[in-house]
């Protein structure tokens, strides 16, 4: 069955509500498509205002119609490149629900896109049962669901921390449903349950998240450990039908906006500062660090040095491109909590507590300039830079009429090699993609590496599939977390670890046949002209 604004149209009626928006601004975003690390921010909704930044057409797609991205099929070869904004206003009364099928409808419209439903056979993971299940019947008495057990506040360095939920009334179809939501650095394909189990179970279930897993050691347990040794249970990657959705045909370029769009649209005076922030040096004894945004709106900066919290707020993690840091910034560390504005919040649903995380970052920068007298401006600046060349390539040439994508987990074949190595913490799956773009992507693909941009110099023509399976540099510094933070910032290249970890710098040459080499080149920075030390009073 094909897709389009009639189907829109005819959901509409079984919900009661309107199926278009008002009034829409459609247009491209205006970032760069090769930037890995923008996502699509919304949807967010604010009296009556519908806004999705930096979306793909997969990301569309997804958002209209309840899909999994992985779920999308066919379409141009730009579906998970080009980015999109679409800012709406929708009728009084609107829910999420309706709020889906006007998205529907608008990308219709304005994208002409067309789908039909399909079934392929797609990696899944099966649940099934062994000889003896470790699960007890459930006698309805507590909760229902899975829920997480909270843990200790404060954790001696070292300590292995694990995930551990307690389940009740929990049926396996159920089960199989939430453990991937739990347990999503593990399980990227849908789980299924084919256990043939009846009725509802109560049982408990602790295992060790992906990114710890390295540094656990002995006392580590994967997902599919300990679904086996504590529950009696397997997860098995197989492959199984699966319901997808096939773009027949979509325009790169949208309709153009009303001419009037602007009156009725107009730009959303989104929040410059916090409605109220503390700020008090940190106790000496104090060792929580942390940047936690809260889905009740509190921002919590605890135990961070200056040089963090600019590093978080301008999302720059490499000493060499911050420039004028004084000595104190990197040693004196504060506490500030702060309320954000409810126009920030999410209020399309009470259960979606989602914040504009763009938004905050202003504030947060807008913070510093206040309280701390900051001063900065960026500024072209000569420094050590990669750039990437080839040595011996291996990598399969491309079908140039895929789609382009460069997406963090397994590739097409559903196999992850983290399973076997869990030190290896990083796996980067590309198809049809050029070294210009890759090159592009590097700097987010793995920022605890890498922290300006890259420049191709490779000098190979066409476009390549490649998956890329690295261990982030938290593991090379003997962390065993992910790239990126205060802790890698400023790291060098660090070679290949007799622990079995692999740096970035060494798998690219093993498993690709590229290299990165190290030269001075101009790279904007942040300029520091002045801070000072002490805040001005709360």
């Amino acid at each position: 069955m094909r897709l389009c604004a009639v189907f829109a149209l005819s959901l509409s009626a079984a919900f009661g509500q309107p199926i278009a928006f008002e009034a829409a601004d459609v247009h491209a975003s205006h970032v760069s498509p090769t930037n890995f690390n923008i996502d699509m921010k919304g949807p967010f909704v604010h009296a009556g205002r519908y806004e999705v930044r930096t979306a793909t057409m997969v990301d569309l797609i997804s958002t209209a119609y309840g899909v999994d991205q992985e779920k999308i099929y066919g379409g141009p070869t730009w579906l998970e490149m080009d980015r999109y904004d679409v800012t709406a206003k929708a009728p009084a009364g609107s829910t999420p629900a309706s709020h889906k099928l006007m998205l529907q409808a608008l990308l219709a419209e304005r994208f002409h896109l067309v789908l039909h439903n399909d079934s392929r056979p797609l990696p899944a993971y099966l649940l099934t049962a062994g000889k003896h299940p470790q699960l007890k019947e459930s006698d309805g008495s507590a909760e229902h669901g899975c829920h997480g057990k909270p843990q200790p506040p404060h954790v001696e360095p070292g300590t292995v921390i694990q995930n551990e939920v307690s389940c009740h009334g929990m049926t396996m179809e159920d089960f199989a449903s939430e453990v991937r939501d739990m347990a999503g650095n593990y399980l990227r394909q849908p789980v299924v349950d084919s256990t043939g189990l009846k009725g509802a179970y109560d049982f408990d279930l602790k295992w060790t998240g992906r990114g710890r897993l390295a540094a656990a050691g002995a006392e580590g347990i994967t997902i599919f450990d300990a679904v086996e040794k504590q529950l009696g249970l397997k997860l098995e990657l197989q492959k199984a039908p699966a319901p997808v959705i096939v773009v027949d045909s979509v325009n790169q370029k949208p309709t153009g906006n009303a001419p009037d769009i602007a009156a009725v649209l107009p730009d959303a005076a989104i929040p410059a500062e916090f409605e109220v922030a503390t700020i008090k040096p940190t106790p000496p004894d104090d060792r929580r660090q942390n940047f936690n945004l809260k889905p009740s709106g509190q921002l919590d900066i605890m135990g961070l040095s200056m040089k963090s919290i600019i590093q978080q707020a301008w999302q720059i993690f490499s000493d060499d491109m911050i420039v004028g840091m004084p000595k104190w910034a990197e040693q004196d560390r504060f506490d500030i909590i702060a309320k954000i504005p409810q126009s920030v919040m999410n209020n399309a649903d009470p259960k979606d507590l989602r914040v504009d995380f763009d938004a905050v970052t202003v504030m947060v920068k807008n913070l510093l300039i206040d309280r701390f007298k900051l001063e900065a401006h960026m500024e072209e600046r000569t420094i050590p830079a990669y750039t990437l060349v080839a040595a011996k390539p291996r990598m399969k040439p491309a079908d140039p009429t895929g789609r382009i994508s460069c997406n963090e987990g397994p590739g097409a074949n559903g196999k992850d090699p983290r399973d076997a190595n869990p030190i290896l913490g990083r796996l980067i799956a590309c198809q049809n993609m050029t070294m210009s773009r890759f090159a592009d992507m590097l700097q987010s693909l793995a920022p605890g590496y890498i922290h300006a941009p890259v420049l191709d110099a490779s000098g190979l023509e066409g476009s390549w599939d490649f998956t890329l399976s690295f261990s982030p540099m938290g593991a090379m510094l003997g962390g065993g977390g992910r790239d990126g933070g205060p802790a890698a910032a400023g790291a060098t290249a660090a070679a290949t670890d007799p622990n079995g970890a692999l740096s970035l710098l060494d798998a690219l040459p093993k498993q690709l046949g590229l290299k990165l080499e190290m030269s001075k080149r101009p790279v904007k920075v942040l300029v520091i002209d002045h801070i000072e030390q002490k805040p001005t009073d709360n």
